[in-house]
């Protein structure tokens, strides 16, 4: 006897798109790739050794705690350090208390599409944006507004535009080393894009994931400086930092906002993993992590200058891409008609993984951007893999010229 058919999923997630990041890592297993396609933190920075004696000394001290339901807003010493940090990068006087403990930034993302967008609101993001936050307030069925990216950061005419004629409820902004250009807005974009905010009644959402790991002394101002601080969120991880695997982050937020976030996150996971909030925090007592930080970004520099020299040696002229100044991406443009689709299917064939640009946009559009990570290949594989794909970018340059330049057969 047939049974009665089943409800429908939700269009909620009907609209949500899959992570074509988590997609191509399946591919990226297997040990004869060559993978720039990630967005994975080098394992030589990874202390498993200093993780595990922080591990051992809270479970010998504070082990009831540690294994015991806590506060959803976070453990307290860890959000008075990120406070304390704060203070040390930005001269930002923030309190612990409007600090909320997240499992990752991702959460965050999740919890902030939760307390503000309803189903057709709009939201501003850059373009190319962060797949992760397009994924995360996908499901709540916005209206997106894309931000074309420049070199100094966001178009201020367009996102003026945008904040006049749409009134978007927030603006979504990576303004250091973004993910997945590597572009940082200049002081002067800051500014103007302050002042557009200032105007207007759209919260707008810093995401800092990148900012400990600039190459340069450049210190730019966080818009927590440029505007009133009922008008940013700020948002932060451990990921780059510490440990991806650990899922720590934290959302930075006045009054009414950190309210609504902390109901929000109780409804999702009543708290974040205490046991990894207080090894974390035993962590960051016992350890230098400036002096770690500071060995992170000397080497990401390397790599990114590495992979950029070869770039400019072996790549055709038409190929253009940035040059981070922190981060652990590289955006590339392809010349017209080269697709990043293509690019990707025939880099595979030859064991090299790259990242094609369309999940980075709302409207379908990124067919010739590719993001290339360069943080988790170290210098041989850096150098090997920019080689092969070099060989496939010149081979597939040398025949879409040719394609272009035959008669066109007669009709």
């Amino acid at each position: 006897m047939a049974s009665a058919p089943r409800k429908p999923f939700s269009r909620r997630i009907q609209n949500t798109p899959r992570s074509m990041i988590r997609e191509i890592l399946r591919v990226t297993e297997r040990p004869d790739i060559i993978s720039f396609a990630g967005g994975l933190p080098s394992p030589a920075f990874l202390d498993a050794a200093g993780v595990a004696r922080a591990a051992g000394e809270v479970l010998a001290e504070d082990n009831c705690a540690a294994l015991q339901y806590a506060t959803s807003e976070g453990f307290p010493p860890l959000r008075e350090w990120i406070a304390r940090r704060y203070r040390t990068r930005f001269g930002l006087a923030v309190d612990p208390g409007e600090i909320l403990i997240t499992n990752g930034s991702q959460q965050a993302l999740d919890i902030l599409g939760r307390i503000f967008i309803d189903e057709g609101d709009p939201v501003a993001i850059e373009a190319p944006g962060y797949l992760g936050a397009i994924q995360a307030f996908s499901q709540y069925m916005p209206v997106f507004h894309p931000v074309p990216l420049g070199t100094e950061g966001p178009d201020p005419g367009e996102f003026s535009r945008i904040a006049r004629t749409e009134d978007p409820v927030m603006y979504y902004a990576i303004p250091n080393s973004q993910n997945p250009s590597g572009i940082s807005y200049s002081t002067r974009r800051r500014e103007e894009i302050a002042s557009i905010i200032s105007d207007s009644e759209t919260v707008l959402v810093e995401d800092d994931a990148y900012g400990e790991i600039q190459f340069s002394g450049d210190k730019r101002p966080s818009f927590s400086r440029l505007l009133p601080r009922d008008k940013v969120i700020l948002l932060g991880t451990f990921s780059k930092i510490f440990s991806p695997g650990m899922r720590l982050g934290w959302l930075c937020a006045e009054g009414e906002i950190l309210d609504h976030a902390v109901t929000a996150k109780q409804a999702s996971d009543l708290h974040s993993n205490i046991l990894a909030q207080r090894i974390l925090y035993r962590y960051l007592q016992c350890n230098d992590i400036d002096a770690h930080i500071s060995r992170i970004k000397k080497a990401y520099a390397a790599r990114c200058s590495l992979m950029l020299h070869l770039m400019d040696e072996l790549f055709p002229g038409e190929v253009t891409y940035t040059r981070p100044d922190g981060g652990m991406f590289v955006w590339l443009t392809l010349p017209h008609p080269l697709s990043a689709m293509d690019l990707y299917r025939r880099a595979l064939a030859e064991n090299v993984a790259i990242l094609p640009g369309t999940p980075f946009y709302t409207n379908g559009a990124g067919d010739q951007g590719v993001r290339l990570n360069f943080s988790n290949a170290d210098e041989e594989k850096i150098t090997e893999g920019m080689t092969r794909l070099a060989r496939v970018l010149d081979a597939y340059t040398r025949e879409c010229r040719k394609g272009q330049s035959s008669p066109h057969p007669e009709t």
